[in-house]
């Protein structure tokens, strides 16, 4: 049990940084009106905790190997 755990939060690490990593390097908030294009002021705070829990969740899984 405590392996599949240990994988399980290991790869759900992996999928919040990357998910993080890809919201602040592409965000995808604009508006857009016939010719004009009009980018958004974006806010990554969400894409920094993503990135935050994900790392979290990397220790939590390394340290199950420790036990």
């Amino acid at each position: 049990m405590q392996n599949i755990l240990k994988i399980v939060l290991l790869i759900l690490g992996v999928a919040l940084i990357g998910y993080g990593l890809y919201t602040v390097v592409f965000p995808h908030i604009s508006l857009e009106d016939g010719a004009s294009k009009i980018p958004a002021k974006t806010d990554n705070t969400q894409s920094f905790a993503m990135i935050c829990l994900g790392i979290l969740t990397l220790v939590c899984g390394i340290a199950f190997k420790k036990r």
